[in-house]
C-alpha cells in the first residue's frame, strides 16, 4: 500500500506540474490527491507514533488499534495544516486591507526608478531584510502586493516575483523567526539565535545575490518598465487619497510584525498572533470610515478584503500539505532520509541533497526527519547547513516554499515557466550560498 501512495503522490504531483497542458486549475489534483492518499493509508497501513507500522485488520486486536490511532494521526496532521492556512488566510487580508487603503502607495511613491534592473537591486534587500523580520510567506505577500503597483504588466512582473521568491527564503534562512524550519531547529534547541546569524548570514547574502546579478544581466530586465494606460482613468484618479491610508500601512505592517513577537513573548503557535493582529487591525478599519455610506464603508472592509483572497489557493495548500503528510504518517520520508545517510557517508552531500528534495517535497516533514536521525549538540554545523538547505533550497520550485505557493496562488504563475526562467537562478545561489557555508564555517568556528 506503501507504494500506492507513492504512485498516487506522483501522478497528482504530475498533474499540477502539466496544469496548463491540461486545462486542469491545480487545486484540483492536489485535494484529490490528498484524499486518495489518505484513502489508501486508511485501507493499508498506520503509522503510529513510536514509527511502527500496523497492518489494517491484522490479528492480535490491530484493527481496534487502527481505529484508535489513525484518527488522532489525522488530527494531527489536519491541525498542523489548518496552522499554516489560518496564517495564510490572516496575512493576506490584512495585505489586501492594506491594500484597499492605498497604503502601499506611501512605498510605491518613494521608489522613482523606471529601469528594470535598478528596480531588482531594489526588491532584492527589501524582501531579503522583511523576510527575517516578518516571515517569508508574509514578506511574499506584501511583495507581490507591491509590485502589482510598481510594474503593472504581469508578464514583466512575474520575473521580479520569481527573484522575490528567492530572496525572501534566503532572507527567512537566517533569522528563527523568518522561516517554518528554521523556527522548528530553534525551539527544539538545535540551533541559537546568535549562531544563525553568525553562520547562515553570508551564505544567504551569496544566496540571494548571485540569482539578482545574473537576472540583471539577462535581456528581459533591459530597458524601462513598461506602464500601460488605462482607459478612462485621469492623472487625479491615480493620485486619489483614501482616509486612513497611513494608519492602516503602520497597523497592518505592524500587526505582521507583532506576530513573532507575540510567539516568542507566549510560546504560542503563530497562527494565534496572526488572529490576534488580525482582529486589532480589522478594528481599526471599522472605525476609519464611520460617516461613510453603506457601499463606500464596505469597499474598504474586511469583508471585502476577504473576498479578495484567492481561495483556490488555499486549498491548493492544503491538498499539498495533506499529500504530504500521508507520505509521513506512513514513514515513508523518514526511511528516504535514513537511506540517503546510510548510502552518503559524507553528511555534508546528504544535507545538501535534503535541500534539493526540499524543493519537491515540502521542506517541514524533511527537517522533522532529520532532526529524528541526528544527535548533535546545540549549534553543531549539521544543524546550522540544515537550516541553510532547507530554507533556500525550496526556491529551485514554485510549490518548494511557502512563499513560492503564495506567489504561484496570487499571481497564477505557471509551474513549467518558474522551472524554465527561475529555477536555475535559484539553484546556482543556492549553490553558491552553501559552498560560501563551507568555506566560512571553519573560519567562523575556529
Amino acid at each position: 500500500m506503501v507504494a500506492a501512495v507513492i504512485l498516487t503522490f506522483i501522478i497528482g504531483y504530475l498533474a499540477i506540474v502539466f496544469e496548463h497542458p491540461l486545462k486542469l486549475d491545480k487545486t484540483v489534483p492536489a485535494l484529490i490527491m490528498a484524499a486518495i492518499c489518505w484513502a489508501l493509508v486508511s485501507l493499508g497501513h498506520i503509522a503510529l507514533p513510536e514509527g511502527h507500522i500496523v497492518a489494517h485488520g491484522a490479528a492480535g486486536g490491530a484493527h481496534d488499534y487502527y481505529k484508535d490511532e489513525l484518527g488522532p494521526t489525522l488530527l494531527h496532521h489536519i491541525g498542523k495544516t489548518a496552522e499554516i492556512l489560518i496564517f495564510l488566510i490572516g496575512a493576506m487580508t490584512i495585505v489586501e486591507l492594506i491594500d484597499l487603503h492605498k497604503g502601499f502607495s506611501a512605498i510605491t511613491e518613494r521608489i522613482k526608478t523606471t529601469q528594470k534592473s535598478t528596480m531588482l537591486w531594489l526588491i532584492m534587500p527589501l524582501a531579503f531584510f522583511l523576510s527575517a523580520t516578518l516571515d517569508n510567506l508574509a514578506c511574499t505577500i506584501v511583495l507581490v502586493s507591491l509590485l502589482r503597483k510598481l510594474v503593472p504588466v504581469k508578464e514583466e512582473r512575474i520575473y521580479f516575483i520569481g527573484l522575490a521568491v528567492i530572496a525572501a527564503n534566503a532572507g527567512g534562512a537566517w533569522s528563527p523567526i523568518g522561516d517554518v524550519t528554521t523556527t522548528m531547529l530553534w525551539i527544539n534547541d538545535k540551533v541559537s539565535t546568535t549562531g544563525l546569524v553568525i553562520n547562515i548570514l553570508i551564505p544567504s547574502i551569496v544566496c540571494a545575490i548571485v540569482p539578482t546579478f545574473l537576472m540583471s544581466r539577462m535581456s528581459y530586465m533591459k530597458g524601462p518598465i513598461t506602464v500601460p494606460e488605462i482607459p478612462g482613468e485621469t492623472a487625479g484618479q491615480k493620485g486619489k487619497k483614501v482616509r486612513g491610508s497611513g494608519i492602516m500601512l503602520i497597523a497592518g505592517l505592524a500587526g505582521l510584525v507583532f506576530v513573532p513577537i507575540f510567539k516568542v513573548f507566549t510560546h504560542l503557535p503563530p497562527y494565534v498572533g496572526m488572529m490576534l493582529s488580525l482582529g486589532l487591525v480589522w478594528l481599526i478599519s471599522e472605525y476609519l470610515h464611520p460617516d461613510e455610506d453603506f457601499e463606500d464603508k464596505h469597499h474598504y472592509s474586511a469583508h471585502n478584503a476577504l473576498s479578495r483572497i484567492e481561495m483556490s489557493s488555499i486549498l491548493f495548500f492544503l491538498g499539498i500539505l495533506m499529500a504530504v503528510a500521508a507520505l509521513e504518517s506512513m514513514g515513508t520520508l523518514k526511511s528516504l532520509a535514513m537511506s540517503m545517510d546510510s548510502a552518503i557517508p559524507n553528511r555534508d552531500i546528504v544535507i545538501a541533497v535534503l535541500g534539493l528534495g526540499s524543493a519537491l517535497i515540502d521542506n517541514v516533514p524533511l527537517v522533522a526527519a532529520a532532526m529524528g536521525m541526528y544527535v548533535e549538540p546545540v549549534d553543531a554545523k549539521l544543524w546550522h547547513f540544515l537550516a541553510y538547505s532547507a530554507g533556500t533550497g525550496g526556491s529551485m520550485l514554485i510549490i518548494g516554499s511557502a512563499a513560492g505557493v503564495a506567489a504561484m496562488g496570487m499571481e497564477k504563475i505557471d509551474f513549467m515557466w518558474y522551472l524554465k526562467k527561475i529555477a536555475w537562478l535559484a539553484f546556482l545561489g543556492f549553490a553558491a550560498g552553501a559552498v560560501a557555508f563551507l568555506a566560512l564555517y571553519p573560519l567562523l568556528n575556529s
